[in-house]
């Protein structure tokens, strides 16, 4: 028996604070069950501005710059996952380009997790109106089970 979980990530320690519940969670799986894990990373940024005085310019990224962006992406994911895998657990990593909400919506289908892990921020008010919420997108619009983990307060962004 296989379980299939996706763990978006953004690179923040925010974004990490659902890794300690996924440990727990496969510490309690029987033995039996074989799981896959894929940390996911959506990279929106597909412009950057340059600034000349109090005009800004978008500038779109050239494809070494991209391979670039997705090169310290992977490496990211990949960091991570040398503390998750053991014999019972494989990890792949996964880079997607797009909204964040819309990506991981596509990765857990395209993968057909049992299960989408993730951390949420917790905003609410202003904040989330102006920020949006890539987990309440993923909540609306995916349709695969979600846990969700509030980050603690006090967590770094960055």
């Amino acid at each position: 028996m296989a379980m299939k979980m996706l763990i978006p990530l953004d690179g923040s320690k925010l974004s990490e604070a659902a890794l300690p519940y996924v440990k727990g969670l496969l510490s309690k799986l029987s033995p039996e069950v074989k799981v896959e894990l894929t940390l996911f990373q959506a990279i929106l940024l597909q412009t950057h501005y340059v600034f000349a005085g109090e005009m800004a310019t978008p500038i779109i990224y050239t494809e070494k710059e991209m391979k670039q962006i997705q090169q310290e992406a992977r490496d990211y994911l990949n960091k991570l996952a040398e503390g998750l895998r053991s014999e019972k657990v494989s990890v792949e990593v996964r880079v997607g380009i797009g909204s964040a909400a819309e990506e991981i919506i596509k990765a857990a289908d395209e993968i057909n997790v049992d299960l989408i892990a993730m951390s949420t921020h917790g905003r609410h008010g202003i904040s989330r109106w102006a920020f949006g919420s890539v987990t309440d997108k993923v909540l609306r619009a995916g349709n695969k089970p979600v846990l969700l983990v509030r980050a603690p307060r006090g967590t770094a962004q960055v």
